[in-house]
């Protein structure tokens, strides 16, 4: 039957993208991230081999040619990988089928091709005698089916479905006229109420009921089918998650490992990233100075705790039309990019409010229930705000016209005057510039959120002991959530890659011609923390 056997291969997934959830469950390997310190990795020096086992450290190549096989097989290993990791880091994660646009022309060929298929099997029955081979074919196919369902011990119902579903008897019975196609649909329909899950009970209810001619009834016999597959896919997908999650940090090393072997630029754009927090992060140190009993220079390093926590900092700011993201973050590119928009989004709301307090002041403070209502009603009207074709200052204009009426309002329930029109035209003027680049509350706010972020990478202590920054209050439950899914993500990367990341970083620091200068703004001096060379680092 068209459309079944292409299934595999057309099948979509989809994972919802909101991990936060993981931090709640000490069984997920992202929850586990939480606790494991990164102390764990901070006893590797950088002369350490950083090898625990077979797959840690990461194997150099030499320059070699790549066949069309190593690139079919690196796409394999990547493609098993990435199903992997969604299924290990999203406990939402589920297959599902594809819904094609209604005008597309995948769509427009596929029920072209699906009619002709039915009218052919429609004609063949209507014959006088009628024609079953195609019928025929159609009922070996959904045995096929039916059996995948099983279990391996459910012996007794799969000698039944062999024994009714007998090709070669069906086969005899036709030659001479005597199958009964309709009866064996409504015995496979009786099969299919045993096997399916409750959620699909309406659907094999309504097959039973039917009335529709035997090439109809086969039609929907296949779309439930379909529906019954998509289950039990997910259901494997739940049966093999805590395996996965007991094995993942090695398994998706073992196939990173893998990739890398076979195509030996894999890791091109993440030395790149490396490189860059490695220089931003130089240029932010200060020089240590020499002292007359050091029999070697004290040239300040950086510890790669602070390089890594650093790069992936520049993650949440990332420019994905200008620069490829490192090779060992693909896997988690949608979740980065949602949590890149959510936090965007944040920002903005942050910098709206903390306008709107600032100019207003003691009338509307301690009023939690105001301020909530201003926070939702400003994150509805910026919803959608990363669209090509959003028009960001016409939303902060309706932002700001929603919020003065919304004051208005509540400062007449207590007796306040309203807002003078000279105070609302300046909260308007303020509000809408935060488009600007270089807009000073907007880049406060930016830095803060980001300041917090860095503090809960590099903290150790549960994230309820680590302060907000001043102006974030309103935006905390929002901002802790997605901090915590964002940590969680990085630990996670950090268990499995920070052997590749420690190799890539040695290789900077220590080669002949060491890192290159640093052109990058440097940052506040309390994330510096100078190493010397005397010392041994810490990862």
């Amino acid at each position: 039957m068209p459309g079944n056997n292409e299934l595999p291969t057309s099948m979509t997934t989809r994972g919802r993208e909101d991990v936060s959830s993981d931090a709640e469950s000490s069984s997920d390997p992202c929850d586990s991230l939480t606790c494991a310190s990164d102390s764990d990795c901070s006893r590797q020096s950088f002369t350490s081999d950083c090898s625990s086992s077979k797959h840690s450290s990461p194997s150099s190549s030499p320059p070699k040619t790549i066949t069309l096989d190593e690139v079919m097989s690196s796409a394999r290993d990547l493609s098993n990988l990435t199903l992997a990791h969604n299924i290990i880091v999203d406990r939402e994660f589920h297959v599902e089928q594809p819904h094609l646009p209604q005008n597309s022309l995948v769509k427009q060929v596929k029920d072209i091709v699906h009619k002709a298929f039915w009218d052919s099997l429609e004609s063949e029955l209507n014959d006088n005698p009628p024609e079953y081979e195609h019928a025929i074919k159609l009922l070996e196919e959904i045995r096929e089916i039916l059996l995948s369902f099983l279990n391996p011990g459910a012996n007794r119902l799969r000698t039944q479905i062999l024994e009714v579903l007998d090709m070669d008897l069906i086969r005899q019975q036709a030659d001479k006229e005597v199958v009964d196609i309709q009866g064996l649909a409504s015995y496979v329909i009786t099969i299919m109420g045993k096997m399916c899950a409750p959620v699909r009970d309406e659907e094999v209810k309504k097959l039973s009921e039917s009335t529709d001619s035997v090439v109809s009834l086969f039609k929907e016999i296949f779309r439930v089918l379909d529906l019954m597959m998509m289950d039990m896919v997910n259901f494997t997908i739940q049966s093999l998650r805590p395996e996965l999650q007991r094995q993942s940090v090695e398994y998706e090393r073992e196939k990173f490992q893998s990739i890398v072997e076979k195509m030996p630029s894999a890791l091109d754009h993440t030395t790149e990233w490396i490189k860059s927090s490695l220089e931003e992060v130089l240029f932010s140190m200060p020089t240590v100075k020499q002292t007359n009993d050091q029999d070697k220079g004290g040239k300040a390093l950086p510890s790669p705790l602070l390089v890594f926590n650093n790069g992936f900092i520049q993650i949440l700011t990332w420019d994905y039309q200008k620069r490829p993201l490192p090779e060992t973050l693909l896997t988690d590119e949608v979740r980065l990019r949602e949590l890149q928009r959510n936090l965007q989004l944040l920002q903005s709301v942050a910098s709206v409010l903390l306008i709107v307090y600032n100019a207003i002041g003691g009338p509307i403070s301690g009023l939690p229930a105001l301020a909530e209502r201003l926070k939702r009603m400003t994150s509805v009207l910026l919803e959608g705000m990363h669209s090509p074709d959003f028009n960001l200052l016409e939303a902060l204009e309706n932002v700001s016209a929603q919020i003065c009426c919304e004051l208005n309002k509540s400062l007449a329930e207590r007796n306040y005057p309203a807002l003078p029109p000279e105070l609302q035209a300046t909260l308007k003027g303020q509000i809408t510039s935060i488009t600007q680049e270089n807009n000073p509350i907007r880049s406060l706010v930016e830095g803060r959120v980001l300041q917090y972020i860095r503090a809960l990478l590099a903290a150790k202590s549960p994230v309820n002991l680590t302060p907000m920054p001043g102006g974030l209050a309103l935006i905390q439950p929002e901002l802790t959530s997605l901090a915590v899914t964002f940590v969680n993500l990085v630990k996670y990367n950090k268990q499995v890659y920070g052997p590749f990341y420690m190799t890539i970083l040695k290789n900077l620091l220590f080669s002949n011609t060491g890192p290159p200068p640093a052109t990058t703004t440097p940052q506040e001096p309390s994330t510096q923390n100078p190493v010397s060379y005397n010392d041994k680092p810490t990862y």
